[in-house]
């Protein structure tokens, strides 16, 4: 890729004033505040020493005038953030995914699909990094850190090894940061698909099309959490590629496996691949069903009434975010009831249900409390088998909730 400007951090560069209440956001941890809570800022994105209204400094940020999000802090410390600053936190975030796949205990030892940055939970502003095999799939959304991106790459393909580098520089955040929006090779050759090997799963991914960066990697401890108890008859609804029923299907932990299944996605093509993956890896061919989630669960709700059938042994549900903003919290929380009163009215008795939200708006016990909703309105009884978050390469921070963003339940219907 051509070279991108590196330029040095600026010792001198004016501070950034915050009021009382984003002071108050960045002494509590969060890294993020509004522009709403900016009084001074610079013309132009940069990183900055930020200060509150009575000159106390409170650490470094990249800063934009033109972004909803003005501040993204990056340390609390008065060095000043330029191309070395950022290729340390780096650094300490690669160090610790290596650190988590050398653990069995992680869940994700021996993935060939990780997360490699995190974003602000990594301090590293708007910057997601993802892995497949030998490729890296690159997201960035902060303009102050655009300059310092070749430094990244370079230190990114160095560091893992990597045979291609793709910036996926296509999302609606980038727009909102002022950056212009494409997708491009970064570094080295990137293909049409790749393949990549996860959970002892051959999978493939398309890195320039697909969902985010190509596929969901967050997901995939809770999948085989969900598959330890696969038997009988399963349902995977929002399956997108498939990730929660290549995991039924396969079984985990002494469980055999689904005997029989159904994938239910609004999408032809997501299906199709999902099916290449099941003969992929050796698996019969599953019941493909391209139907509005909604519609599909009530029409399975329906059958089940009329036939008296046996119902499901264990279904997944996971919907995309319903609430991507506060202002939508009462339709998704109408959404999320709907969808999960129908799969609990679905689950055979003694069945699992592992079922999913991705909303930070809704948080965990809005969530739990939806489900309460939901299965007296089912009349069913259930027990809750646990819950979790996202896949530990996607680190929460601390006093960033937005960092704890998946609410993963399991339930299993008591009757």
């Amino acid at each position: 890729m051509p070279k991108v400007s590196n330029p040095p951090p600026d010792p001198a560069a004016d501070p950034v004033i915050v009021n009382r209440r984003g002071a108050a956001r960045l002494t509590a941890g969060h890294p993020w505040v509004y522009r709403s809570d900016v009084v001074s800022r610079p013309e132009a994105p940069r990183f900055a020493p930020v200060h509150d209204e009575r000159g106390r400094p409170l650490g470094w940020a990249a800063v934009n005038p033109s972004s909803e999000i003005a501040v993204r802090r990056v340390h609390a410390g008065a060095e000043p953030v330029g191309g070395e600053t950022l290729v340390r936190a780096l650094d300490r975030a690669l160090d610790h995914r290596e650190r988590l796949m050398a653990d069995p205990a992680s869940g994700i030892a021996g993935d060939e699909g990780v997360r490699l940055v995190h974003a602000d939970a990594d301090a590293l502003p708007g910057l997601v990094v993802d892995r497949f095999g030998d490729v890296l799939v690159v997201q960035s959304a902060s303009a102050p850190l655009e300059p310092y991106l070749g430094a990244l790459v370079e230190a990114l393909a160095a560091r893992t090894g990597a045979t291609g580098v793709l910036g996926r520089f296509d999302s609606s955040a980038r727009e909102r940061e002022g950056l212009t929006t494409d997708v491009r090779v970064l570094a080295g050759h990137v293909g049409e698909r790749v393949a990549f090997v996860a959970g002892g799963l051959a999978l493939e991914v398309d890195p320039w099309r697909g969902q985010k960066t190509g596929a969901f990697l967050d997901q995939r401890v809770n999948a085989r959490r969900l598959a330890a108890y696969a038997h009988g008859r399963g349902l995977d609804v929002f399956s997108y590629g498939g990730g929660f029923g290549l995991r039924l299907a396969r079984g985990a932990d002494g469980a055999p496996g689904v005997r029989e299944l159904e994938l239910v996605d609004t999408s032809a093509s997501a299906l199709q691949q999902a099916a290449a993956a099941f003969e992929r890896n050796g698996l019969p061919r599953p019941r493909l069903e391209a139907s509005d989630a909604f519609a599909r669960l009530r029409a399975l709700d329906a059958e089940r009434r009329s036939v008296r059938g046996p119902g499901f042994d264990v279904i997944s549900l996971d919907p995309p975010a319903l609430a991507k903003r506060r202002r939508d919290l009462d339709r998704a929380y109408a959404g999320y009831k709907e969808l999960n009163l129908r799969a609990l009215k679905v689950l055979a008795p003694g069945g699992v249900l592992g079922t999913s939200s991705c909303s930070f708006h809704v948080s965990e016990e809005d969530f739990v409390t939806m489900l309460e909703d939901a299965a007296a309105d089912a009349g069913r009884a259930c027990r809750v088998l646990g819950r979790f978050g996202a896949a530990p390469d996607h680190p929460e921070r601390l006093g960033f909730p937005e960092s704890r963003y998946l609410t993963f339940v399991l339930l299993q219907a008591i009757d």
